[in-house]
């Protein structure tokens, strides 16, 4: 079996052989990019190189980003646990052309390296272009051998890129996979897109257009002089559909602490308590990453952010009987599946233990307190109705419980928390 290590070497050394420079990951807390508040794709290092304002000594470059999306707009935590794919930290493997290569070579590579390198079924294979890309659809059919009934033509902006309301943009194609019929969906553009069935794991960006404001309050797009390519592979998905699985979840590096979780508590790792399970390997691998890239936990902003995922995942551990701190017993299997990709976690290694360690030893302090204030008020509510927001915020106030911490304690009573009382309450 292909392990998550063997596949992300794989498509580093395969675009390495393309003349591509491998670039490392760049820290999660972005650099070049105050509007952001955590790096969420392979391209954000890269901004500045697309709009032209940086220039590079490459021209062509490959890399695996970690990524995060937990705060902000691109905020997954919430569902994080309870679905197949939904992550806080994530790896986005990407290959870039600034300038050089454009659709007829994106095409090709990555055809080569689904149908070739990682040996994946043609006949499971199917993809969507932008309705006005008739050139995309037409290299896809010449590179893979498509029908066009494989083609899926996507009208909306769900196939256009766009860096924001002025910039490069350009259509996309997406790559998805069949994983048959004992899963429930339907393929991209249909009613049911939205069941797990069909996959998309791999979206290549076809840069080709500036937008640009046109003076009535419109915009104009204009050909760009040298387009570009701006691709993103999620290793998890692809992990995933290399190794036989409908969840990532049960991917090796995952399942593996996992395992350990199981082990620690007691609690089977596939019962009823599995979400518990899912949502503190998850959360020990964001807070890890974010703790060994500089965040470290506070009130306020990114630290806020990190405090509420390493709580969310402490809640869990409560949850799963666990008496004294878990997390941070968890790591040494986090850093064995991940430590030779990523040294920064070695390099961190004290810091994130003890961080874990005294962060959930005082937030057990509270938790059985605000625990039982939280069953209190929601004893008399019913299915479908709302925490108050003043009781929402003396929980956050007192006890040290993030509102979504709040929130995903009501889920499995089938009760809300009432955001706007929450919010006026602050």
């Amino acid at each position: 079996m292909r392990t998550v290590n063997d596949i992300r070497s794989e498509f580093l050394k395969f675009f390495m052989g393309k003349g591509h420079e491998h670039v490392p990951s760049s820290p999660l807390v972005p650099q070049n990019d105050p509007t952001l508040m955590f790096a969420n794709s392979g391209m954000v290092q890269f901004k500045n190189v697309f709009t032209g304002a940086e220039k590079r000594p490459y021209t062509r470059a490959t890399t695996a980003q970690k990524s995060v999306r937990a705060g902000g707009k691109h905020n997954d935590l919430d569902n994080v646990g309870y679905t197949a794919r939904h992550h806080t930290f994530f790896e986005m493997l990407g290959n870039f052309s600034f300038g050089d290569y454009f659709k007829e070579e994106a095409i090709s590579y990555a055809w080569e390296l689904v149908s070739k390198v990682y040996g994946m079924n043609p006949d499971k294979l199917l993809v969507t272009v932008h309705t006005s890309d008739e050139e995309a659809a037409g290299l896809w059919r010449k590179i893979a051998g498509f029908p066009d009934n494989k083609i899926i033509r996507i009208p909306t902006n769900d196939n256009f890129w766009m860096m924001g309301d002025t910039g490069p943009c350009g259509p996309c194609s997406e790559i998805f996979y069949d994983q048959g019929d004992k899963l429930a969906g339907g393929p991209p553009g249909s009613p049911d897109e939205d069941g797990d069935r069909f996959l998309e794991f791999w979206n290549l960006v076809f840069m080709q257009f500036e937008q640009e404001p046109d003076g009535n309050g419109g915009h104009i797009r204009k050909p760009l002089p040298k387009p570009s390519i701006d691709t993103g592979m999620g290793l998890e998905r692809m992990s995933a559909l290399m190794q036989g699985k409908t969840t990532n979840y049960d991917i090796d590096l995952l399942r593996s602490i996992i395992e350990h979780s199981a082990d620690l508590t007691g609690v089977s790792p596939d019962g009823a308590q599995a979400p518990s399970h899912r949502v503190i390997a998850d959360h020990l691998r964001c807070a890890s990453f974010l703790l060994a890239d500089g965040v470290m936990p506070s009130n306020e902003g990114r630290g806020y952010v990190l405090r509420r995922i390493m709580r969310r995942g402490m809640r869990h551990a409560h949850l799963l009987g666990a008496t004294d701190p878990l997390m941070y017993k968890l790591f040494p299997t986090l850093m064995s599946m991940m430590g030779e990709a990523y040294p920064e976690l070695k390099r961190a290694e004290s810091l994130i233990v003890e961080t874990l360690k005294n962060e959930e030893t005082r937030f057990k302090k509270t938790l059985d307190r605000g625990l039982k204030m939280l069953d209190d008020e929601t004893e008399n509510l019913g299915s479908g109705q709302k925490l108050s927001g003043d009781v929402a915020f003396k929980l956050y106030d007192t006890y040290g419980f993030p509102v979504d911490l709040t929130a995903d304690a009501l889920r499995a009573k089938g009760l809300e928390v009432d955001m706007a009382g929450f919010e006026s309450a602050m």
